[in-house]
């Protein structure tokens, strides 16, 4: 059984692979003139772009998506919404599913993939974590992001967690920002994307069922980054304890 699965979870990543590729071409035009008109507009265009995108891969893909909690998102406030992060889908899963314009903090070198990196520097503050003149840089954009009436999306754990636990360890920009900026937290938690595409597993891909769950803010005032830090990464792991 193991071994039909595992040969099947790789016809269905060539497939998963080709559908996003195909699926990107479509949509990459129409992504990429938002580029020309101003922010916040633009970008609101572009993550409904980016919506309608990933609904299209992620049903050809056999991953339905499931969204709640999005009446947290109060009309006119801009949040930095944090993220777990177990898979290379939960960008799909965030991002776009975030109600209105958003950005992401990402790394700089998916920017330096030909034509991918166009759309891809579009919906991201980048940041070269090598470079502590990037890291001072992509804060104070951030927090330009936020001025503007727009949201962050940030992944607190860094990287893909491989281990057992429901989180890794958090990091301490997104609790920074929170904490300079004013602007509070919206907790996320992303559920099966490490079932449908692992970590540990190259090239593997299985349909399944996707969620994202949008938790209640977390108020930032009178709390410094780090009892913000422990506060959210509490609310996020227990959420996600009792939910997976």
């Amino acid at each position: 059984m193991n071994i039909l699965k595992n040969i099947f979870g790789r016809i269905w990543a060539f497939w998963g692979l080709v559908t996003f590729v195909v699926t990107f071409f479509i949509f990459f035009i129409p992504s990429v003139i938002t580029r020309l008109f101003p922010e916040p507009g633009s970008q609101k265009v572009f993550i409904d772009i980016a919506r309608i995108w990933m609904r299209v891969w992620l049903a050809l893909s056999g991953c339905l998506v499931k969204v709640k909690g999005k009446e947290h998102f109060k009309k006119g406030k801009a949040y930095i919404v944090t993220c777990n992060h177990n898979s290379l889908l939960d960008p799909p899963l965030s991002s776009p599913f975030i109600p209105g314009p958003n950005k992401t903090i990402a790394k700089t070198s998916f920017a330096n993939v030909p034509i991918f990196g166009l759309y891809y520097a579009k919906g991201a503050v980048l940041v070269d974590r090598k470079s502590d003149r990037s890291r001072r840089e992509s804060f104070e954009k951030m927090k330009a992001v936020l001025r503007n009436g727009m949201h962050m999306c940030i992944y607190p754990e860094g990287t893909r967690n491989r281990t057992n636990e429901p989180l890794k360890k958090f990091y301490d920009g997104a609790f920074k920002l929170a904490e300079g900026s004013g602007h509070n937290i919206i907790p996320a938690v992303i559920f099966n994307t490490k079932k449908a595409l692992p970590a540990n597993k190259p090239f593997f891909f299985l349909p399944h069922k996707l969620e994202i769950h949008f938790l209640e803010e977390v108020p930032v005032a009178g709390f410094s980054s780090d009892e913000l830090k422990e506060k959210v990464f509490t609310i996020m792991s227990d959420y996600y304890t009792l939910n997976q």
